[in-house]
């Protein structure tokens, strides 16, 4: 949803560098006709129908056009769906992999984590400072717009006031693939420094599947014995796949 939002922009110049990159072509220099028809036939269908009539690689395309705005872009978003899979991996994919593609300089990396990070944003901005447990589709949703989508793990605990509305979201640790290290006492002691009467956790798995781990299962535990002796609720620990999430409350972990 996010990401769309944005696209829904296309008609604009995304960036003030694009003109100036089009003003230093040699003079007189024109896309060719295959590749402006094409670019007109892609923005056309973009206006009448949205993202839904379009598969990842043109939405992709769409973007690219401002960062490279002299070139035929197809092959380009062919090789980055390829690469990573889908549009979300591809925006979410970190500066070196994205480098790592043929094609692929600094500004079109650049622009992707921008887009990712604009998509990250207007997520958070539904949940911050607003009642969580009554909010539960926009929290879901900003988990898995942040986190589904990472090639490696990342924790993060979502603190809340007596009211449940959340006052602060961080990240507690990155990991690798399959792991990543916690610290219940870090956990609490933050929740204390913040003024917070309750916790939500929430990691991802890269695999994709969110089943959790017995190592997810003891930790938790730790974390809510030690919330629990200090008055701090653990409403629930999510885990983040692809498409899907766990809640351990909800498998009665908790």
């Amino acid at each position: 949803m996010c990401a769309t939002r944005a696209f829904q922009e296309a008609s604009l110049p995304l960036f003030p560098g694009d003109e100036d990159e089009a003003l230093a072509e040699p003079l007189g220099a024109r896309l060719p006709s295959y590749i402006a028809d094409h670019r007109k036939r892609l923005r056309a269908r973009f206006q009448e129908g949205g993202a839904a009539a379009m598969p990842d690689y043109e939405l992709l395309e769409l973007l690219l056009f401002r960062s490279i705005p002299r070139q035929d872009v197809k092959p380009l978003a062919r090789r980055l769906i390829d690469r990573f899979g889908d549009l979300n991996r591809v925006v979410t994919a970190d500066m070196a992999r994205l480098l790592d593609v043929e094609g692929v300089g600094e500004a079109v990396a650049q622009d992707l984590k921008i887009l990712e990070a604009v998509a990250q944003r207007m997520a958070r901005a539904r949940v911050m400072n607003q009642p969580v447990l009554t909010s539960w589709a926009a929290l879901l949703d900003y988990c898995h717009t942040t986190m589904a989508h990472r090639a490696t793990e990342q924790f993060r605990v979502l603190y809340l006031d007596r009211k449940n509305v959340l006052i602060a979201d961080e990240e507690q640790a990155r990991g690798t693939v399959d792991h990543v290290p916690v610290y219940p006492r870090e956990v609490v002691k933050r929740a204390l420094e913040l003024n917070a009467s309750a916790l939500i956790l929430v990691h991802n798995h890269p695999s994709g599947d969110p089943t959790p781990s017995d190592q997810d299962v003891a930790m938790t535990a730790q974390i809510q014995e030690a919330a629990s002796t200090l008055g701090i609720v653990l409403h629930d620990h999510l885990v983040i796949g692809r498409g899907r999430e766990v809640s351990f409350r909800g498998q009665g972990y908790l």
